[in-house]
């Protein structure tokens, strides 16, 4: 018995003698590629194509000028408050002298308050033996000084501290100096150099120089630790040309 594998139609012939047709394929897209050709797509896949060049580095910080201009500025504020302190100092030891001067055996007026601290001075040779005291009935004191103070009047004439006048309210008084032997010297009433008149010249000589130098420091830190972030993020960035994604592997 023969079996026919052909017919006119070109189909196949089933065991129970219905031919059959093969299965209709779907007609293709002109824009179709057979298989095994080169992939077609609309966009590039991440990462693939040209080479991409690595992403701007960041800034490198603030400039180390910022550092050298803060230091100057520190040096310029040391210069600064000792400038205030010495010229403040000089400015009240002219205040302090006396504004006039009586020679020995003179009876010299002078009006005292004891809110001004006033003070008995000499300029005299080194050596010189003399006596001071109050005169025709006025009553005072005429203290010692522990501390030896010397001022220098505008005049230029220096004054050494003799005696700290003490006075229990404000008025005119009389006062008169002796010299013993050949001695020469000048006297004077004029304001002893008190600690706490110095106080605002201290507290410049301090605190413009600590501030000055307090803020170099402060900048010095913030430069240097925006700097060293900066190197930290610019040696964070890869350096390979390929994007993020890689290259493509199809």
């Amino acid at each position: 018995m023969s079996h026919d594998f052909g017919n006119p139609s070109g189909g196949f012939a089933s065991p129970s003698g219905t031919p059959q047709h093969p299965a209709q394929q779907p007609a293709q897209h002109p824009s179709a590629q057979p298989y095994g050709g080169a992939p077609s797509y609309g966009y590039a896949p991440p990462g693939y194509g040209a080479p991409q060049g690595p992403p701007p580095k960041a800034k490198a910080g603030p400039s180390i000028g910022w550092i050298v201009g803060a230091w100057l500025l520190a040096v310029v504020s040391v210069i600064a408050g000792i400038a205030v302190f010495a010229g403040g100092v000089l400015s009240f030891a002219e205040d302090a002298a006396p504004p006039a001067s009586y020679g020995p055996g003179e009876v010299f007026t002078v009006r005292l308050d004891p809110a001004e601290s006033p003070a008995l001075y000499v300029s005299a040779a080194q050596g010189t033996r003399f006596q001071c005291g109050f005169q025709e009935g006025t009553q005072g004191r005429l203290e010692n000084s522990s501390v030896r103070t010397t001022v220098t009047g505008s005049d230029g004439i220096p004054w050494e501290l003799a005696f700290r006048i003490g006075v229990d309210q404000a008025g005119e008084y009389k006062l008169g100096c002796s010299v013993e032997g050949e001695g020469q010297a000048r006297f004077g009433v004029g304001r002893e150099l008190a600690a706490g008149a110095l106080v605002g010249g201290v507290a410049a000589f301090f605190l413009i120089p600590g501030f000055g130098v307090l803020l170099a420091i402060v900048v010095t830190i913030v430069v240097l630790v925006k700097r060293s972030r900066a190197r930290k993020l610019n040696a964070a960035v890869p350096v390979g040309g390929w994007g993020p994604g890689g290259p493509y592997r199809g």
